[in-house]
């Protein structure tokens, strides 16, 4: 039974990749602004898995869902 909430540093470790506040920060900051016609699960800066697992969570409305949404507006702001 899974309790908490995954946070952005969850995420990112998920999703294979370096999870400090820095590497986030500079992720962010790297991709940005994502153009708002280009959903989050389709940037180009995704390999396949990633993007498949983004499009679950939030097509699953699961428990990654929040953080997910999270990191979308982060990269469309």
């Amino acid at each position: 039974m899974h309790l908490s909430t995954p946070t952005m540093h969850d995420l990112f470790d998920q999703l294979g990749l370096p999870s400090d506040e820095a590497s986030v920060q500079q992720f962010v900051a790297s991709h940005r602004p994502l153009p708002q016609d280009v959903p989050l699960a389709d940037a180009a800066f995704w390999t396949p898995a990633q993007a498949q697992f983004l499009r679950e969570q939030l097509n699953r409305d699961a428990d990654w869902a929040e953080v997910v949404d999270q990191l979308n507006m982060s990269l469309h702001d």
